[in-house]
């Protein structure tokens, strides 16, 4: 027996209609590279998406093919994660800060037929393009015409009278490759209906509390896990869109005060890149009621600083292979009895899941660790918008029951908040005990005069591994190693204690903004300890 409701296709080209007809003069303001400032709004994106739709095939593209893009946020970004969905495509969005090898791989890998690509990236197209077996036409998405053929010219040629493309809700939609990895970039292919569910899921209020009323800045690339699905959430319910092609802090600060900015998400790094203008400039948050902030754990001490300004802070926790949401910051039934302190003791954790997400912890063994927030061990994951298998893999990604081993090690409390305590190949093993990196490196990124602060074991006779940490001092700071651990010593147990503290100019990032602990790990590898044999 069948129920009696409507067998609707969940699809991203649904996403782009809803918005075009329920909130067609919403906008979508674009901040571009050469400083101007466009804009436009739903319903002329739902025309040009059509455009886009018609300009492919007419290069010939058809369904399954993938679509590459090398591109900041913009609108004719946007257009083109829809367009692509409409003839049935797969849109690849790469991240421009990878290395040259990485970008062949990858390009090859996907076996991308188009390249759409910003002006201030064509030294990266000059170096790869001859290296690129598929692509067949590349086109450049602003500035004037030169050599290559530009979007403008392409979606102007075209009425928008444009049909989508039928196909079904697991068909895929979207390919993001993963970053920070051993070995070569995997691919994450998404669906139509993991994408769709995803975003009916971000515009919750546990979630990324979106609504037709916010105006959301995704400083996060959309070459980045999909912007965190932002664009997909924003269409769900119409929010005002502002994209900024710089993610420079006084340009940023300028578009959330005068574009009346309530939501933003990104990185820690550059939350700390706009405290530190802040600090010199002055100024305030705008409109500003809500930051999500992942891809990295986020230092207590911004959290403070964000919560006293009455900024609801939602750390978030996911990975490329979660489409990126896993977890949020939730408040927690008892909220409004909680002091100030023990509401960021929540917010520093990284949260619960929302509907559809599983979580556990197991030992090395596999054996499932109770939610005492006591017992750690490894991180796994499944739902609807989790990973299966890595794009042409030839076997699946997941182990029994399709639980995702993130690589992560976390415990779980009785209320199912999940906090990560470390990765695991990241975490510091002294005298048989583990010693968390990401907390060690938060507390000190909270003392006076400190920028950075990474955290690698080095080798140590008895312990194994003792914890050295590397600083990157704030402009004009004289901050000492001795200055920092004393600030340390009410922050950590006193066994975590650094034995030494280093200073250096910068620490190296991966091209989505984490610390590269691995390269760390690296250069460190034969540190000597001073007065240790």
């Amino acid at each position: 027996m069948l129920g009696g409701i409507q067998n609707s296709k969940l699809l991203v080209t649904n996403l782009i209609d809803h918005a075009a007809r329920e909130h067609t003069n919403r906008e979508i303001v674009s901040y571009w590279a050469d400083g101007s400032l466009t804009r436009s709004n739903w319903g002329e994106i739902g025309v040009e998406a059509r455009k886009f739709s018609q300009a492919l095939q007419k290069l010939g593209m058809k369904k399954g093919d993938r679509i590459a893009t090398i591109a900041m946020n913009h609108v004719h970004h946007l257009a083109t994660w829809y367009g692509t969905a409409g003839i049935g495509g797969v849109l690849h969005t790469i991240n421009p800060r990878l290395f040259e090898e990485q970008l062949v791989y990858i390009c090859n890998h996907a076996e991308d037929r188009v390249l759409l690509f910003d002006k201030m990236f064509t030294p990266i197209i000059e170096l790869i393009k001859p290296q690129l077996k598929t692509v067949e036409h590349f086109i450049q998405f602003d500035g004037e015409k030169g050599e290559y053929s530009t979007y403008r010219e392409l979606v102007d040629a075209e009425d928008g009278d444009f049909t989508w493309v039928d196909v079904e809700e697991n068909d895929p939609v979207g390919l993001c490759y993963t970053s920070g990895t051993t070995g070569n970039p995997k691919g994450v292919l998404y669906e139509h209906r993991s994408n769709v569910i995803h975003a009916i899921t971000e515009v919750q209020p546990d979630v990324m509390d979106l609504a037709t009323k916010s105006v959301m800045l995704p400083v996060v690339p959309m070459f980045h896990a999909n912007a965190w699905g932002i664009p997909f959430a924003a269409a769900a319910v119409g929010s005002k869109l502002v994209f900024s092609a710089s993610n420079e802090a006084p340009v940023l600060w300028k578009l959330i005060r005068e574009e009346k900015v309530t939501h933003s998400a990104g990185v820690p790094t550059v939350w700390l890149s706009m405290f530190a203008d802040m600090d010199t400039n002055g100024g305030d948050y705008g409109d500003l009621t809500t930051v999500i902030i992942g891809g990295s754990a986020c230092p207590r001490a911004m959290i403070e600083r964000l919560m006293k300004n009455d900024i609801r802070v939602g750390h978030a926790w996911g990975m490329t292979e979660t489409s990126p949401i896993g977890t949020t910051g939730a408040y927690p039934a008892n909220w409004d009895e909680l002091s100030f302190d023990e509401q960021v003791d929540v917010i520093c954790m990284q949260g619960r899941p929302p509907y559809g997400v599983e979580l556990r912890v197991v030992d090395e063994d596999g054996n499932e660790l109770p939610r005492d927030g006591e017992s750690s061990g490894t991180l796994e994951i499944r739902g609807p918008w989790i990973i299966q298998r890595y794009f042409q893999a030839d076997e699946d990604a997941v182990g029994e029951d399709r639980w995702f081993d993130t690589g992560d090690v976390a415990v779980l409390h009785p209320d199912g908040t999940m906090q990560i305590t470390d990765r695991a190949k990241d975490v510091i093993k002294s005298g048989g005990e583990w010693i968390s990196s990401i907390e060690l490196e938060n507390a000190a990124v909270g003392a006076p005069g400190v920028a950075e602060a990474a955290a690698v074991g080095v080798y140590h006779p008895k312990w194994d591994e003792r914890p050295l940490l590397i600083v990157v001092r704030k402009p004009d700071s004289d901050v000492s190693g001795d200055d920092i651990k004393s600030y340390l010593t009410d922050k950590i147990a006193k066994w975590w204690m650094p034995d030494e503290v280093i200073f250096v100019d910068e620490l190296p990032h991966t091209a989505t903004g984490k610390i590269l602990k691995r390269a760390l790990r690296d250069e460190y590898k034969d540190y000597k300890l001073a007065g240790v044999e």
